[in-house]
């Protein structure tokens, strides 16, 4: 039986809240197309009342010490780890993502709290010696209210942690959750209401259009933080640049190479082919290394293995701790990831594992495909060159070095990237020539706190985990005291 969570409600001014329209939105649990819950539809309205608790609540957050404000934020991160239970079951249920590595999300967030909690001393200016006799310095401010927009592949973590740069700095928030997978916002809903002052953070719900665009464009708010597609990173930078001139990052997708050199070691390039791939998560990951490029000389053998390894991805509930994998999130999606799956097989790509619905009576309910693998794909071909965020993975062949870098850098994405080999040359080059953002040598998928993961080309602009990212929800303010 499909557990339900029934009417859910959006935190606005310190208060649960429906929408002032009245309207819901419905969600499905992927794994079998059942209704489990319903959000508010957020409309023009509620985005602009709000915007207005936040503006109202914003100098006394700013005004408070940094050591009070850190107080507050690790006390929000011991109430996320209170809730975990609640939000694994949810999230799970909600998302597809299989609950054994679901647990991992709430935590993460939680430590960003802690970590930014602890950078706020960091926030600094300058001094310059500009001319003889004066002081000239900066001084680093918040910038007000701040937009964060989540996507639905790890809808509490992604809210949760990315609160912890723009209230740390001294700005209050107003987050949109997801249209698809909203429902544990209510749960963060929950916890900011116990834990902060009213209006310091506000979730809202709902589609796209109209709460989204109006988060955007509205006037008071000129700092926007987004995870996503690319198609909607760029609506946004429309969409603002209409309004006003507002600060805008993006952490969008990714067709992301995991190039295998011809001394790379088979059994931990096998097992970096369903790490880097994130089916738990069924491939929808921003930073799933989708494209594996790997030598002529170890190709064939690496196909089978990764076919055989793939196929052996052990499907089912999301519940279940022992599924590695669950369904795809939305009817919507499913249906773009099987169209990928089409194309490939109409472009002339070997399909040698998966491509279809698993087998079994569980399964003939929900937006399940099987783990995907495509061997003989080319530069030319759609699977091998557009993202597909779903649990798809294309492998190509190279001969020489400068062809697998020319490969990797042949799409307009520059997310991330894994180099496996044991030849420092080769491994040091490609990590300088490949056109990524996040690099990895021998290694997948691990973030690592205090570096900047972000995005080059149509991937994003700005990183994320790191101080980089607190100091961008500054702005920075320069004082000349004229003393001569």
């Amino acid at each position: 039986m499909t557990e339900t969570f029934g009417d859910r409600l959006m935190l606005i001014n310190g208060e649960m809240v429906a929408s002032e329209g009245g309207e819901w939105v419905t969600t499905l649990n992927p794994a079998n197309e059942q209704p489990i819950g319903r959000v508010p539809a957020a409309t023009a309205a509620d985005v602009r009342a709000a915007v207005a608790a936040a503006k109202a609540a914003q100098p006394a957050w700013a005004a408070k010490s940094i050591f009070e404000r850190g107080a507050l934020l690790r006390a929000l991160a011991a109430k996320f780890r209170e809730r975990a239970d609640d939000v694994l079951t949810m999230e799970a249920t909600d998302t597809g993502n299989t609950i054994a590595k679901l647990g991992a999300d709430v935590q993460i967030a939680a430590a960003y709290l802690e970590y930014f909690a602890g950078l706020a001393t960091e926030m600094k200016g300058d001094t310059v010696p500009a001319s003889p006799g004066n002081i000239h310095f900066s001084l680093r401010e918040p910038f007000g209210v701040v937009a964060r927009i989540v996507p639905f592949n790890h809808p509490f973590m992604f809210a949760g942690a990315h609160l912890a740069s723009p209230l740390t700095a001294g700005n209050t928030v107003v987050i949109k959750t997801p249209e698809t997978s909203p429902l544990t916002g209510s749960l963060l809903a929950e916890c900011c209401r116990e834990v902060l002052p009213p209006g310091v953070v506000n979730i809202v719900s709902g589609f796209g259009m109209p709460a989204g665009d109006a988060l955007v464009r509205h006037p008071d708010i000129h700092r926007i933080g987004f995870t996503g597609s690319v198609p909607t990173g760029l609506a946004i930078q429309r969409s603002a640049a209409e309004v006003s001139v507002k600060h805008v990052s993006l952490e969008l997708g990714g067709k992301n190479p995991l190039i295998v050199f011809p001394d790379a070691d088979l059994d931990k390039v096998e097992e970096a082919s369903i790490a880097g791939m994130n089916f738990s998560w069924a491939g929808q990951s921003c930073g799933s290394t989708s494209r594996i490029l790997a030598h002529e000389s170890v190709y064939d053998e690496l196909v089978e293995r990764v076919a055989a390894r793939t196929a052996a991805v052990r499907m089912g509930d999301p519940l279940d701790p022992a599924s590695e994998m669950g369904p795809v999130n939305s009817e919507g999606h499913y249906k773009n990831v099987l169209k990928f799956v089409e194309a490939g097989k109409r472009d002339g790509a070997k399909l040698v594992a998966g491509g279809a619905r698993p087998e079994g009576e569980q399964f003939k309910r929900g937006y399940w495909l099987r783990p995907t693998v495509f061997a003989d794909a080319t530069m030319d071909m759609e699977v091998a060159r557009e993202e597909i965020f779903g649990p798809v993975v294309s492998m190509l062949k190279w001969s020489t070095r400068e062809e697998a870098v020319r490969m990797a850098n042949a799409t307009d994405y520059g997310l991330t990237a894994a180099i496996y080999t044991n030849n420092l040359q080769d491994a040091m080059k490609t990590a300088q020539e490949v056109e990524s953002g996040y690099v990895w040598i021998n290694g997948v998928a691990q973030h690592y706190v205090g570096l900047p993961f972000g995005g080059m080309k149509n991937s994003g602009l700005g990183g994320e985990e790191a101080l980089e990212e607190l100091l961008s929800y500054t702005r920075t303010k320069t004082v000349n005291v004229l003393l001569s």
